[in-house]
């Protein structure tokens, strides 16, 4: 009798030790597991639905702002015109590049910080372009520099197109193909 009573003892004791080291280790790994606000400041979800066209959103990724601009049909008409002004052809391929596409939309998201000394520069609405106020550095409603001395166009951060919403944080297929093509560089 004594021998089962034994048995059941060490065993209950032996099961209620390894629901405590069950705890422990939970406790453990969620001491090693970012902060939800941490995860949350990496990634920012864009309903591109609630933009207007040309009309500047600014938010925010990381700290850093990120403009978002809606192309009115006018614009993409303009580019069209422009760049075969600078270029000598008619290709929208080339127009659109640093564009993203949202079902039938296309959207100018990028980092909004001069790529010359980093100063953010102020949308001007009835020219369609970006003036850099430091060093008269003018970016196009693309993110194209236009007037030097900024070295490129506005940064794009890495973006993952999910249906009608662009997830900032994540390197999705297009953003990728914009790495690939030189049209922007990682950030």
């Amino acid at each position: 009798m004594s021998d089962r009573r034994q048995f059941i003892t060490g065993a209950g004791l032996a099961a209620f030790s390894g629901l405590g080291a069950i705890g422990a280790l939970y406790a453990a790994k969620r001491t090693w597991d970012p902060l939800p606000s941490v995860k949350e400041g990496g990634f920012t979800t864009l309903n591109m639905k609630d933009y207007k066209e040309n009309v500047l959103a600014v938010e925010s990724w990381r700290g850093k702002p990120i403009f978002v601009l809606k192309q009115s049909k006018e614009m993409l008409s303009t580019e069209n015109k422009n760049m075969s002004e600078i270029t000598g052809k008619t290709t929208e391929a080339m127009d659109k590049k640093r564009l993203i596409k949202v079902g039938d939309d296309y959207f100018l998201i990028a980092i909004a910080l001069c790529t010359h000394l980093g100063c953010i520069p102020a949308y001007r609405p009835e020219k369609n372009n970006f003036l850099c106020a430091c060093h008269g550095g003018v970016y196009d409603d693309t993110g194209m520099v236009t007037k030097s001395p900024p070295p490129r166009g506005l940064d794009v951060p890495p973006f993952k197109i999910m249906g009608d919403k662009v997830l900032l944080g994540e390197a999705g297929p297009e953003y990728k193909k914009m790495l690939a093509d030189g049209t922007t560089l990682a950030v």
